[in-house]
């Protein structure tokens, strides 16, 4: 298969506005904002005839509201998380207190979930962040789209892990065509560019997604796998010219981590986690403990699912607890 057989070279499309693509520096698209601020004026529109096509959570709030600032967080995450099949709006109550009076609402924070133009569901005060999600899922439902789109991101996924960035490519490809909004399909597209050395593009991306797909851990593991890449590439050395100068001087713990930093870019995972457990065995607490740093880094850059991940981290307890 050919590169413009599925978009590498040409890019491929997330909307009808937006192209990334993966053979050049171009930047990614800013994705669309997951949280609009609506009036009184806007409400009709936004969510009566809004949640006609998707929910629409209403989140009623005030400035001096302080529950409100701690509840946003999580409430825009979980709508985030959806990939566009939820919909959040938000309402001062302070600039425009009409709906929240006629709804009886008389404490914030207040959601109200529309659905098809009327109210379906609501929670009032904080909530945890499990509680949030329950209420999207059960607001959300599932459907066999969801289940298809998993199956090809798992896909996706095991292919990125294996090397085959072409392959994977396509399934990101093919799932933001469907959902534009895709968190995990985004950071797959972040970590493919990574993979073929364009840290530019990959830096762009992340720079152009929104508070809420920052948070999410996806995006977190990609930002970084994004400092190791600078690491990397600030070291000015490949892995073979510090392993020449290693074996020159073997005692020396920072060529050792930069010869980590330089494996790990390099897809080398299990030899680069050896050689930062390697040195906390040799040489514990050195430099304020920065192997040990620089291994749980490599963690959340890999995920905490991944093999490598999992067996490093046994290597790691049997090394601190023995």
């Amino acid at each position: 298969m050919s590169n413009d057989e599925y978009g590498y070279g040409t890019g491929y499309t997330t909307s009808q506005n937006a192209t990334v693509s993966f053979g050049d520096n171009s930047t990614p698209a800013a994705q669309p904002q997951a949280v609009k601020d609506i009036s009184t004026a806007q409400f009709s529109s936004e969510v009566i005839q809004g949640s006609m096509q998707v929910p629409v959570l209403v989140d009623f709030w005030a400035p001096w509201c302080e529950p409100c600032k701690q509840l946003a967080p999580a409430l825009e995450a979980a709508v985030a998380a959806t990939n566009g099949k939820i919909r959040l709006v938000k309402m001062d109550i302070d600039k425009h207190p009409e709906v929240a009076g006629q709804m009886g609402i008389q404490s914030i924070p207040a959601v109200v979930a529309f659905v098809d133009g009327k109210p379906a569901d609501a929670f009032m005060g904080m909530k945890t962040e499990g509680e949030i999600r329950d209420f999207i899922v059960k607001i959300a439902g599932a459907s066999d789209d969801d289940a298809q789109i998993e199956t090809m991101l798992e896909e996706a996924d095991r292919l990125n892990a294996e090397s085959d960035v072409e392959g994977a490519g396509q399934l990101y490809a093919d799932i933001l065509s469907v959902e534009p909004e895709n968190i995990k399909a985004i950071a797959g597209i972040g970590h493919i560019y990574l993979a073929k050395g364009n840290l530019e593009a990959t830096q762009s991306l992340v720079a152009n997604l929104n508070e809420a797909q920052l948070a999410s851990p996806e995006v977190m593991s990609l930002k970084s796998a994004i400092a190791l890449a600078e690491q990397a590439e600030a070291l000015g050395n490949t892995a073979d010219d510090l392993q020449t100068k290693l074996d020159a001087d073997p005692n020396d713990p920072q060529l050792r981590l930069d010869l980590a930093i330089a494996l790990n870019a390099a897809n080398k995972r299990e030899e680069a986690a050896d050689h930062l457990l390697e040195i906390m065995k040799a040489k514990p607490g050195w430099n304020e403990d920065a192997a040990r740093v620089q291994l749980l880094q490599f963690f959340e850059a890999w995920g905490m699912t991944d093999e490598v991940t999992i067996s490093a981290r046994r290597k790691l307890s049997s090394l601190l607890f023995s």
